[in-house]
């Protein structure tokens, strides 16, 4: 593989001088001559404007190699196309549209890959600004998204570091063939929106033993309204990676306005996290076919900012708002699951869109009180009608769903909490099996299994 040293090309990599224009220049000789390798040096720290990768170029940064992102917004690409206007309007939509601002860009960069195991510093610090003791905003919105390939196939991203995003970290959209493999992303758990990683309308993803600790979702599966032409996000690996979030270590949704479907999600570890897995639907989107295996979950609760109670393991679908009527969830299998945190497994959608054909096996469900803050709650933001709503914690808590089977599983409660209640509270669920469950309420004056209009109890 020939490879372009950035050095040669005019770049200092001494951390101040901005060396953008010699690793653009580096990039495009690399693109233009079919590809290769541009290698930032070890021992140099490259403080850089917005990169845009191109196709079979690998930008390799190595080990005890720093790329840092620019402090200066009008040093970033704007994928958006946001024309030029006082730093008050540079809105966009982060989560409906295209991201507004990225450091390291690829469009139609087939081939492509980031590889090394350097650090990307994306400079978070410079564009948040501390809201409370608890949670870090920013002076504009969106901030930078750190990594955005778009429309880009069989690329790769494997063995670096990124810290400190201000915003999305790595966030491939409408790419078919994407492997991420044994990246750390260290952003600070008190930064909105940093979420790690966000595959949007992709295909045949691969996410292996990854470390990811980051304020909202560590891996999040999204289609979102601005990448709508790119069709579904589907035939999804997650494997063999740690993660802690202040939101939800796996999520699909909320943002799903197309189907996600063939999703394996096993080996992981999840700790220190507000929820474990989560399945939000708001959207016109459909779930389906989604294995969850192998996996331990430990949450508690952090600040009401962030959404979530402490739930180790969600299923919600429910309605955006008035003119959003979300899509089915389906064929969901749990298995092999450890949990313990403060809250309960929930199950919760709509009168006339209940979840169908779920499935637990071989799980530990464990509630234990372990944080500062109020619980008895469960929390179905984004939705019209619901929000965080008070009702005593139990180990699974159903609403409207049909077919569901809780088999060779058990609940108990640790650290007690006034609100902890039932081992299962169902209700309007049209088929319930329990088959080898062991389960007690948390106070033997209740019921352990409290049913309310629950048909073919099996």
């Amino acid at each position: 593989m020939k490879e372009y040293n950035v050095l040669q090309y005019g770049a200092k990599g001494d951390g101040k001088t901005n060396d953008a224009f010699a690793i653009q220049h580096a990039v495009d000789d690399c693109a233009k001559n079919g590809g290769g390798r541009v290698v930032l040096q070890s021992g140099k720290t490259f403080y850089s404007d917005s990169i845009r990768l191109r196709e079979n170029v690998d930008l390799h940064i190595q080990k005890g190699a720093r790329l840092v992102a620019t402090s200066n917004i009008d040093g970033y690409i704007r994928p958006n196309k946001l024309i030029n206007t006082p730093e008050t309007a540079l809105i966009g939509n982060p989560v409906t549209g295209k991201p507004s601002f990225v450091f390291i860009y690829a469009y139609e960069a087939h081939g492509c890959s980031i590889s090394g195991e350097g650090t990307v510093d994306a400079n978070g610090r410079a564009f948040v600004q501390r809201k409370d003791k608890y949670y870090v905003t920013g002076d504009f919105y969106p901030r930078p998204t750190v990594i955005y390939a778009e429309k880009s196939d069989h690329i790769t991203f494997k063995d670096f570091t990124v810290v400190d995003a201000p915003f999305w970290t790595l966030h491939p959209a409408g790419c078919n063939d994407v492997l991420i493999d044994r990246i750390r992303i260290l952003n600070r758990l008190d930064v909105a929106n940093s979420d790690g990683i966000d595959p949007d309308h992709c295909k045949n993803v691969r996410i292996l033993g990854c470390h990811i600790e980051c304020a909202d979702d560590c891996i999040c599966l999204k289609t979102s309204k601005g990448n709508s032409e790119y069709g579904p996000c589907e035939n999804i690996i997650i494997d063999s990676c740690t993660l802690i979030s202040t939101s939800a270590a796996v999520k699909i949704g909320t943002e799903g306005v197309d189907d996600f479907r063939n999703i394996l999600v096993s080996n992981c570890v999840i700790s220190r996290s507000n929820r474990g897995l989560s399945i939000q639907i708001r959207d016109g989107g459909n779930v389906e076919n989604v294995s969850y295996s192998n996996i331990i979950i430990e949450t508690r609760r952090f600040c009401p900012d962030w959404w979530g109670t402490a739930e180790p393991i969600v299923i919600t679908a429910l309605n955006r708002d008035e003119n959003t009527k979300c899509g089915k969830v389906k064929n969901v299998r749990f298995s092999n699951i450890t949990a313990k945190g403060e809250n309960g497994v929930l199950i919760y959608a709509s009168e006339e869109n209940p979840v169908e054909d779920v499935s637990f096996e071989n799980c530990r469900i464990t509630l234990s009180k372990s944080s500062k803050w109020e619980c008895g709650l469960y929390d179905l933001r984004p939705s019209l009608d619901w929000g965080v709503e008070k009702h005593g914690n139990s180990a699974f808590f159903i609403r409207h769903a049909k077919d569901v089977l809780i088999t060779k599983t058990k609940t108990a409660f640790g650290a007690p909490c006034d609100s902890y209640m039932h081992a299962v509270d169902a209700g309007d669920v049209d088929g319930l099996e329990l088959l080898r469950f062991e389960g007690r309420a948390a106070d033997p004056a209740l019921d352990d299994i409290k049913l309310e209009n629950v048909r073919r109890i099996m």
